[in-house]
């Protein structure tokens, strides 16, 4: 069962991007995933990115999208995007870097058929390339480090199956503005970047306002 103790959201990105710091002062940028996951104890209100719900500009792209084989979840979090596939009826596989996380995620849906698994971005099974009908990252990219987004980021075509699609979501960032991170709003250059040789089939890039604050985001689709 989730917790939902209510936490100051500026004091958990405080939290969050101190971990972030160490972790990359030890040469190690992402294990700050599992930090936070581990430390959070079960109360998802110390996670920032997850509130029990699918992205939903992912949910309005998927609304265009009849299920049509196996659906591979990058960075899944908590899960609510992989189960949200799930219950479509995609065959899902979703990993985490965080052990933490995939143990909560398969807790909370563990009445779906989806495979969890921990796994790196950057040293993925070989047998996953070309094996995916549908990838989906939302709100990985711009979570880690350039020095390591760069080479992630090319990882992601490489998974599609023939006919396959591609799905990233995150913020966009404003030119010329220099962000403290995580998060990292990703460029206009960067995203189109993203699907590599793959045809771009969609870009949205709605503004929102969140907490009085204007979030630039975006939504792009590829095609293999």
């Amino acid at each position: 069962m989730r917790k939902h103790i209510k936490e100051d959201p500026e004091l958990i990105r405080e939290r969050i991007l101190e971990m972030a710091k160490e972790a990359e002062s030890n040469g190690n940028p992402l294990t700050w995933f599992e930090d936070l996951y581990s430390s959070s104890e079960g109360n998802e209100e110390m996670i920032p990115w997850s509130n029990g719900e699918p992205n939903h500009l992912l949910v309005e792209w998927l609304d265009g999208e009849p299920p049509q084989g196996r659906a591979l979840v990058v960075g899944c979090g908590l899960g609510e995007d992989a189960a949200y596939l799930s219950e479509l009826g995609w065959k899902v596989t979703a990993f985490d870097i965080s052990p933490t996380a995939i143990k909560w995620a398969s807790e909370t849906y563990a009445n779906l058929d989806i495979e969890w698994r921990v796994e790196d971005l950057l040293k993925l099974p070989t047998e996953w390339k070309r094996k995916w009908d549908l990838v989906v990252e939302v709100h990985i990219l711009q979570a880690i480090p350039e020095e390591v987004r760069v080479m992630a980021a090319p990882v992601l075509p490489s998974l599609l199956a023939p006919g396959g699609r591609l799905v990233s979501v995150g913020r966009v960032g404003n030119s010329g503005v220099k962000t403290t991170g995580p998060p990292w709003p990703l460029s206009r250059e960067f995203i189109s970047s993203i699907g590599g040789d793959l045809e771009n089939t969609s870009l949205a890039l709605p503004i929102e306002l969140v907490n009085g604050e204007e979030i630039h985001r975006y939504i792009s689709s590829w095609k293999k």
